[in-house]
Parts: C-alpha cells; structure tokens; sequence
C-alpha cells in the first residue's frame, strides 16, 4: 500500500488523531497542476510493467454496497420466479413461445447480476505476464548425447 504523507494525514484524520484543520494547515503550501496530474497517471497507465507484478485499478471496495446487495437479493427472486414458471408450464403443456420467453427472461437476470458481479464486485486486479516464444529453438546437442529423435517420412 501507498505510505507517503499525505495518506497518512488521511488515515489520521480519518481515525480523529488530527483535526481537518491542522489537516489543511499542513497541506496549505501543498499544489498539484494539471501537468503534473497528468504525467503521474501517464506514468501508470503507459509505462510497462515488470513481469508478476499486480496491478491493482480498485479505487473503492463497493461490493459490499447496499445497492449491489439488494440486486442480488432481486436477481435471485426473479430467477427462481421465472424458471418456478418455466418448469410450471412445462408440466402443463404451455407452447413454445411461452417457455422460451421464461427461459430468455431468467438469461436475462441472471446476465444482468453476472455484469453487476464483474464491474463491482470483483478486484479489479491485473497478473502482468509477458508471452513466451511460439516456436522451440534448435535444440543443442550436448556431450555428444543426443535426446531427442528426427523422423523423416
């Protein structure tokens, strides 16, 4: 995690160790302009990154937010009503139309809670991996032992 002096200001205000006004005091003398803004979020988004390195892009944790919670709540309720439907008209000889338009409206919901999933529940965490050669180089004999046959046809 970031340890400079301005998180840490945060966390102490945040935790009521300093007030907001010594807070501010502190950072009076404190500009950042757009230019240097801009070449600080060049500097991560454009530089390459070392092999392993994870890339983290999470601003805010907010899968644990009311609103993504009550979605699930609702998508869950919806899904069970529609295949509950679904597996009714079944058994009582509903058309085709009928129980295909159940079965689209449960893909439906449940594609919906797999979109609310991805973009705010899951860590948005990134494996930096480079790709390696697609071919196998000529294999060097070594000792004069050789492990490996060549088949001709």
């Amino acid at each position: 995690m970031m340890d400079d002096q301005l998180t840490t200001l945060l966390r102490q205000v945040a935790a009521r160790e300093v007030s907001i006004k010594d807070a501010r005091k502190a950072l009076e003398g404190v500009e950042l302009d757009e230019e240097t803004y801009a070449r600080a979020v060049d500097h991560g988004v454009f530089n390459a990154a070392e092999p392993g390195t994870v890339v983290s892009a999470r601003l805010a944790p907010s899968g644990a937010s009311a609103l993504v919670v009550m979605l699930f709540v609702w998508g869950i309720f919806w899904t069970v009503y529609w295949v509950g439907s679904m597996v009714y008209g079944l058994l009582n000889g509903w058309d085709q139309q009928q129980l295909s338009y159940h079965l689209f409206i449960t893909f439906l919901t449940l594609i919906i809670m797999g979109v609310v999933y991805m973009k705010w529940v899951l860590p948005d965490l990134i494996v930096v991996k480079y790709e390696r050669a697609k071919f196998i180089p000529e294999h060097q004999q070594r000792h004069e032992v050789k492990d490996w046959h060549e088949y001709r046809i």
